[in-house]
């Protein structure tokens, strides 16, 4: 974690370093963050959240050991160093069990985070803004005593295990999980007041629990900067109105801002980000929206070179159609508009259907149907034409598992160059 204390010694100097936040556990997603940190001779963070990985097996079906060896076992496969991969976990505190009363939720938000520190997780979000069944109101005062407890519960799981010593974020103020609420126009950026209670209040309260150590480790702050997306839409990072938070970090020792929702934030608007201390970028379905696109353009090869193509397309919207749980309360207004967004949705909801069998076997159905031969230049042009640009110019070889991992290192790419590891 020593690359995370760089990142921050590098912006108090005045240098805009950032780090990228691979938050996915999608194999393609994942191969991609670790070829594009060897090709930027970089480290690669991957980030699991509370609800994806934990105790239970979470949606993954992954404890938090069981996701380090699964990316270990990916990271292996390319010949990335282990040494350079950095592993977080996201949001942990009771959201799972928000909706049981707070000494339950509390108590397997503690055996979770016991489970990521003794799995060998190196970066911890410390959030317990999450609202239990029995909390009539939940002030900020509430909120650090919990997190301070989290930290307690890490730092003893680290000292019996004899494992580096993790770097710990705090603070939540970003909005629900699945994106933007439908009709949203604008986000209210982060009051730096408030950023300023939320980090005495949680220093008070590891100060109270003996954890000064800890607290020297705490290295970022999540805030709203005003980023997030909609099913169709996306908010651009706004500098003037995100002024007051610049400000002020800049004059707060030992910390940076962490920033969740980037997905389809622009190049630029990436870059000005980083330059604004907004050193952590956190980005999941942006990346598994990029693999959906590949997948579906591909999808359009295979349909015009074979007779009996994989109907991925289809098997996919079956699956989603069958079981809903994952897109329903997300996707609104009439049935058509829903098709589009189980499909096309930058929240992009699909994500949590590659898995199932149906998907499964008309994705392995696609990738045999085209074989591990040359597409021809025409439909590359057609359906992939930033491939085919590459392809072109003997920059991209012309095999479908390399053209689905460009369009996922395409989006990496952009962080790459916000994140001052590259200069394209």
């Amino acid at each position: 974690m020593k690359y995370l204390d760089f990142i921050v010694s590098a912006q108090k100097f005045g240098e805009a370093r950032g780090i990228t936040s691979v938050c996915s556990a999608h194999p393609f997603v994942l191969e991609a963050a670790f070829r594009s940190g060897l090709a930027h001779h970089a480290p690669v963070l991957i980030e699991a959240t509370c609800n994806q990985v934990n105790q239970y097996g979470g949606y993954t079906g992954m404890k938090p050991q069981d996701f380090v060896h699964f990316v270990h076992a990916l990271a292996d496969g390319v010949g990335f160093p282990r040494q350079n991969l950095l592993l977080g976990g996201d949001h942990l505190g009771p959201l799972v069990w928000g909706h049981e009363p707070a000494e339950a939720a509390m108590d397997k938000a503690r055996a979770m985070v016991s489970a990521y520190a003794r799995a060998g997780f190196g970066k911890i979000h410390l959030d317990c803004s999450t609202p239990c069944a029995d909390d009539r109101r939940l002030p900020v005062e509430v909120a650090a005593r919990r997190s301070a407890d989290l930290a307690a519960v890490a730092e003893e799981a680290i000292s019996e295990t004899g494992l580096p010593s993790p770097r710990y974020i705090i603070g939540t103020e970003v909005p629900p999980a699945g994106g933007a609420r439908a009709g949203e126009t604008a986000l209210t950026v982060t009051a730096p007041e408030d950023a300023a209670e939320t980090i005495a209040l949680t220093r008070q309260a590891f100060k109270n629990r003996g954890l000064e150590a800890a607290w020297d480790r705490v290295i970022g702050l999540v805030v709203q900067p005003g980023v997030e997306f909609g099913d169709e839409s996306v908010h651009e990072y706004n500098r003037p109105a995100a002024a007051g938070l610049v400000n002020f970090i800049e004059a707060t020792p030992g910390l940076v801002f962490e920033a969740h929702s980037t997905d389809y934030q622009t190049r630029a608007a990436l870059k000005a980000m980083v330059e604004d201390h907004f050193a952590i970028l956190k980005v999941g379905p942006g990346l598994t929206f990029a693999f959906r696109e590949a997948v579906f353009a591909l999808a359009e090869v295979e349909e015009a070179l074979c007779d009996k193509p994989s109907y991925i397309r289809e098997r996919l919207e079956t699956a989603m159609l069958e079981h809903p749980a994952q897109w329903k309360k997300h996707y609104g207004g009439d049935e058509q508009a829903q098709k589009r967004a189980r499909r096309f949705s930058f929240s992009d909801r699909i994500r949590y259907y590659w898995n199932t069998p149906e998907a499964q076997m008309a994705f392995e159905q696609l990738i045999t149907n085209l074989g591990d031969r040359a597409l021809p230049l025409t439909l590359l042009s057609q359906f992939c034409p930033a491939q085919y640009e590459k392809v072109r110019a003997g920059a991209l070889a012309n095999r479908s598992h390399e053209l689905l991992l460009d369009r996922v290192m395409d989006v990496l790419n952009d962080y790459a160059y916000a994140c001052g590891i590259s200069e394209v």
